[in-house]
């Protein structure tokens, strides 16, 4: 056992060498082929498709405003989030663990989830108060259905012969839910919390992009109505490159609390 510890590390950092000189080539290749056919070849209309001499140019400009976007996007982002995550997995373990609320309400989740939040977006404006909170809405609404659907689907897979096995020492309500029920459904629950993590910024840029003052989306939505390219595609990088560290430390937290499962892909 000793001895795999050590293996076992000097592998993953092979592997993640292995994947960042992976991804920096297929990131060098595209922007080698954008520029071959912008700045090079012509290829593209410039207007729609601005070349690297333009908009490398245009990062200084519009990076204090990306930054102070990326503010207002996180202080719209994170609370409805982390309210879409606790109520998700509240209701979630409460439908899974009981049979009767799962018949009743699992038919009617399954109807509501397909539903696009965007759908929602008219009657969110003229319902609340606020523009932000009807931002806030629709992307908690669109976080919501990941987390609670995989919720249930964690609770339901969980094998009985463990919850018989904790009911016979003695556990039962909470404790039963916080040292079993939880930690059993993780994996689906963390599965689910990743996918709403994702729709919830897809949902966040929408809902910026009309009638905010401020934020990634709306900055975006700013330049392209001015038709200033080279700033509405550092916008979108710059939303990317965001998107791409906020999932690798959701993804590192998940490793970090779901470590006993990485042995059944490393075989």
């Amino acid at each position: 056992m000793s001895g795999q510890l050590p293996a076992r590390r000097a592998k993953e950092r092979r592997d993640a060498r292995l994947g960042l000189i992976a991804t920096s080539v297929i990131l060098l290749s595209v922007v080698g082929a954008y520029e071959v056919a912008t700045d090079l070849g012509h290829f593209l209309d410039p207007l729609l498709f601005p070349g690297l001499s333009k908009t490398i140019p245009a990062i200084g400009p519009s990076l204090p405003k990306l930054l102070k976007g990326l503010e207002s996007s996180m202080a719209l982002l994170i609370p409805s989030y982390l309210l879409a995550l606790t109520l998700g997995i509240a209701i979630g373990v409460a439908t899974g663990m009981h049979r009767t609320m799962r018949i009743a309400l699992l038919p009617l989740f399954r109807a509501a989830s397909p539903i696009p939040p965007t759908m929602l977006v008219p009657y969110a404006i003229a319902i609340l108060p606020t523009f932000w909170l009807s931002s806030a809405f629709i992307v908690f609404v669109a976080a919501l259905w990941p987390v609670l659907m995989g919720t249930i689907h964690g609770v339901t897979l969980i094998e009985p012969r463990w919850i018989d096995n904790a009911r016979c020492i003695g556990l039962k309500g909470w404790p039963l839910v916080r040292k079993v029920i939880v930690p059993a459904a993780m994996p689906s629950i963390f599965a689910g919390a990743s996918m709403a993590l994702i729709f919830g910024f897809i949902l966040l840029t929408v809902a910026e992009m009309f009638g905010a003052k401020s934020g990634l989306g709306y900055f975006i939505q700013y330049h392209a109505d001015f038709a200033d390219y080279p700033k509405v595609i550092v916008g979108m990088v710059f939303l990317s490159v965001v998107i791409i560290a906020t999932m690798a430390a959701f993804d590192r937290l998940e490793a970090s609390m779901l470590h006993w499962t990485k042995n059944r892909w490393e075989r």
